[in-house]
């Protein structure tokens, strides 16, 4: 399936490596599971960037240079593989392109059939593009790891949600409330209002005394944190969490991964649980439908036309924006 976008960025990688976006990309005769089609909208995650410093060659991202960096797509499909079956010429999409190649920012994009959805008429191609990542991190930390069900039907439990304002963060905060959670969050105190829209029941500036030691105004003890920021060591946490309360921490360092080693060996009841999304087509369409159905938003920090993708990108490394970053063809 490919994916059309137009040619929109140079971006400075390490020592002589740029990610940019050129000709169209043409793979579908050999993966022909796979389908091209034209790009509305694309999303920017950190880990796009993270990708670009050379943070994750350890891990082989990216694959080759060129680069074309960014995943998170909408858009229409224009070209479709001989064994794609779910997907026709002129249907509307959000996708997840893999992060070994990317293609986000490009003409067109190749996509895997298997890693994307259909797009109704309600949701516009920048709500849909800032899902995949963002949304399904949100969704699947909350469900898979924290056990809250979001048809509200499980045992409230109390949910404090890190950097509450952010890409991830803002999706957190609505999905636990869908799930019959007590919500405390943090953010800035220019955002406190707007995460209190959200529906967080308590909400602390992170600058005071208080946000800093994560207190809830309530005294309540935490079953989980969605920890969607850097910089708070484990001490601050444990002391606020339930006998067996989980710090969810969806951005790892070496040290965060020394403590859920630490924690695992010695049995204790209280965890750090490092956490990497995987997406899936079930988990697009979930969360496509929770925004046709009104029941969670995709709060839109800031447009940019493709001409001006370098500007977003300048924004989503500058780390303040309130929701998500959004390049439009």
């Amino acid at each position: 399936m490919i994916i059309n976008m137009n040619v929109v960025v140079d971006i400075p990688l390490r020592e002589g490596h740029q990610a940019y976006a050129s000709s169209p990309v043409r793979f579908l005769r050999r993966r022909c599971r796979r389908f091209e089609g034209t790009s509305e909208a694309t999303s920017i995650n950190p880990v796009d960037w993270k990708i670009q410093k050379g943070i994750l060659r350890p891990l082989f991202l990216p694959r080759k240079f060129p680069h074309i960096p960014c995943t998170d797509v909408a858009g229409e499909v224009v070209e479709v593989g001989p064994q794609v079956k779910d997907f026709k010429v002129g249907d509307k999409v959000i996708a997840k392109l893999g992060h070994d190649y990317g293609g986000g920012l490009a003409e067109y994009a190749v996509a895997s059939e298997s890693l994307t959805a259909i797009r109704p008429a309600e949701v516009s191609a920048a709500e849909a593009a800032a899902l995949p990542i963002a949304g399904l991190t949100a969704r699947d930390a909350l469900t898979e790891i924290a056990g809250v069900k979001l048809d509200g039907s499980g045992q409230q439990k109390n949910i404090l949600v890190t950097a509450a304002s952010g890409g991830v963060g803002h999706y957190a905060v609505q999905l636990a409330k869908l799930g019959n959670t007590h919500v405390t969050a943090t953010c800035g105190a220019r955002n406190i209002e707007f995460v209190k829209g959200l529906g967080a029941d308590e909400v602390l500036d992170y600058k005071t005394p208080e946000g800093a030691a994560l207190k809830s105004p309530s005294g309540k003890k935490y079953d989980a944190v969605i920890h969607c920021t850097t910089g708070i060591p484990w001490s601050t946490f444990s002391p606020n969490l339930t006998e067996s309360g989980k710090v969810i921490d969806l951005t790892p360092s070496a040290s965060s991964l020394w403590t859920f080693a630490v924690k695992k060996i010695t049995f204790s009841k209280k965890q750090l649980v490092p956490f990497f999304v995987t997406i899936k087509r079930e988990g697009l369409e979930h969360m496509v439908q929770l925004v046709k159905d009104g029941k969670i938003k995709t709060v839109i920090d800031s447009r940019f036309p493709l001409s001006k993708a370098e500007d977003a990108w300048a924004k989503s490394i500058d780390g303040h924006a309130t929701g998500k970053i959004i390049v439009e063809t």
